[in-house]
């Protein structure tokens, strides 16, 4: 089972727009599997992902055609 991470919400940083290199090199040294890991936790912040409230949003029907 995989578990959820949370978010330090104490923890704010300001900066300006010119100060990327240090989060370039920061993710220039982490491993593809650590940045997919870091990708898919900002996707499930962003979009409210919750796994244990995961379920199909629509009834799926099934019917069959008849030729006429």
């Amino acid at each position: 089972m995989k578990q959820t991470q949370k978010m330090d919400r104490s923890a704010l940083v300001l900066g300006h727009l010119d100060d990327g290199d240090d989060e370039k090199e920061f993710w220039k040294g982490r491993t593809p599997a650590e940045r997919l890991e870091a990708l898919e936790l900002m996707r499930q912040i962003v979009y409210g992902y919750d796994p244990a409230t995961l379920r199909f949003q629509r009834v799926f029907e099934i019917s069959e055609f008849k030729p006429r």
